[in-house]
């Protein structure tokens, strides 16, 4: 991030615009209607824009800028001139002041950005691009402009009135925001949509009435393999309203931005033989946090109840009473391969599929090797790397062609995506060669052969 979005409170504050035109002018609106005082300095000032000053109280002058113009107090001043060399002198002069200082469409000489708007006062929602592409951020106010309803000013200020009492009675922050979200689901955002604002308010005082402290839950959601966008609908609200996140290795860093920023984040990350927490203080924890009254996301990459221990968490979530819910997510198999383009089943060659983890409860590798020996059936492989070589050596023992298929996909759907392809013969020497590391999915099959041609990822 390399701005940070504010919200200035302009009420009777002086403010500066250099500049008499219509860029000038497009920014006096914003100024003047968040309650400045504008003055403007230029040789020569519309006629439009010397009215918006005057109904601020402000003042214009008819001149050239003067390093000394800055003197006075102003709180923020705006270089909107047709003059670059006098935009930078501004902006080189504010930053003497410690003013904060904006130069239209000069990135270099701006201490702050103007964002796209969309006003649903007191509600106010901005999209800003740093600067770098100000039409992409128009048009994405524009698609934010049909998703929110011109009502969620009214409720905003409905909101606004009712705050206090709110505060009062429920004094747990935590509560507290857990009664305006259920409020906001319910019925009464609709009658002050519409204005029944006599409706409204006793719904209020009724809900406020009734109010108990919730209990916790638990959340267990797959997190997908790795692309954001291949969360579901529900896991993205689930995940934005849970006071608390505990996430695994295997969640990637654009999914966990994509939970409440202010939650409370636990990692309890596991690799080989390095686990950070382990599989019962996981367990614990989700039960202890749950108990305090806490909404908790078990967020796991992948799918919960495919080789994620999410059966296991659930029963003692169960044993203790806690509620909980569980949302699938898309698993590595099913992801990784699609972004690899590598069908997992096929008419001409794989009428099967079989999961199957490289390291079972005791850490080995053994696995009923005569029943993957078979030629129509693609096998997919979790956290087989390490034990790669065995389990090649192993099919090819009981029965299974050398030269069959073999593809590793490591960290399938990010923009980090590498996959090799080889043979149960040399797929295990070409770890090194490729510089594989985990996590790492291996499939193995005649399916392996269409990724020529159907590979449709580039990052692959």
């Amino acid at each position: 991030m390399e701005i940070l979005p504010i919200s200035l409170k302009l009420q009777q504050q002086r403010c500066l615009i250099v500049g008499g035109g219509h860029i000038a002018y497009r920014k006096a609106i914003l100024l003047v209607k968040a309650g400045a005082i504008l003055d403007v300095i230029a040789p020569v000032i519309e006629d439009q824009l010397k009215t918006l000053v005057e109904q601020s109280q402000g003042a214009f002058y008819l001149k050239e800028f003067a390093d000394t113009d800055l003197d006075h107090a102003y709180r923020l001043v705006i270089a909107a001139t047709n003059n670059a060399a006098v935009n930078q002198r501004v902006f080189e002069q504010a930053e003497r002041r410690n003013l904060l200082v904006n130069s239209v469409d000069d990135i270099p000489n701006c201490r702050f950005m103007m964002p796209a708007i969309i006003d649903r006062s007191p509600l106010l929602i901005s999209v800003a691009s740093n600067g770098a592409s100000p039409v992409l951020s128009r048009q994405l106010r524009t698609q934010i402009e049909m998703l929110v309803p011109h009502g969620m000013g009214k409720l905003a200020e409905f909101s606004g009135e009712w705050r206090s009492r709110v505060k009062a009675q429920i004094s747990n922050p935590d509560e507290r925001r857990v009664f305006w979200e259920e409020l906001y689901l319910s019925p009464l955002k609709e009658q002050v949509f519409h204005g029944n604002l006599e409706i409204a308010n006793q719904m209020m005082a009724q809900a406020l009435s009734e109010w108990t402290a919730p209990k916790g839950e638990v959340y267990l959601v797959g997190a997908g393999p790795g692309d954001p966008e291949l969360l579901t609908l529900k896991a993205l609200r689930l995940m934005q309203q849970a006071d608390v996140v505990i996430y695994d290795r295997l969640v990637s860093p654009p999914i966990l931005e994509l939970c409440r920023r202010d939650a409370e984040k636990v990692y309890v990350g596991k690799a080989r033989s390095n686990h950070s927490v382990p599989q019962e203080g996981i367990n614990a924890l989700l039960v202890e946090y749950a108990q305090s009254g806490k909404r908790v996301c078990r967020l796991k990459g992948g799918d919960p109840f495919i080789f994620g221990r999410g059966g296991e968490e659930i029963q003692e979530l169960f044993a203790s009473g806690v509620s909980f819910q569980v949302v699938p997510g898309i698993t590595a198999a099913s992801g990784c391969a699609a972004y690899a383009g590598i069908p997992l089943t096929h008419r001409d060659y794989a009428q099967s599929v079989r999961f199957l983890t490289g390291h079972l409860k005791e850490g080995s590798p053994e696995l009923p090797w005569n029943e993957l020996v078979y030629e129509n059936q693609t096998l997919v492989l979790y956290m087989g790397l390490v034990g790669l070589e065995h389990i090649c050596q192993q099919l090819i023992v009981h029965g299974q062609r050398p030269d069959m298929p073999v593809a590793l996909i490591s960290k399938g759907t990010t923009p980090e995506q590498k996959v090799v392809v080889g043979t149960l013969s040399d797929i295990a020497s070409k770890v090194a060669e490729y510089h594989i590391h985990a996590p790492t999915l291996t499939i193995i099959g005649e399916v392996v052969n269409l990724r020529e041609q159907l590979k449709w990822n580039e990052r692959g």
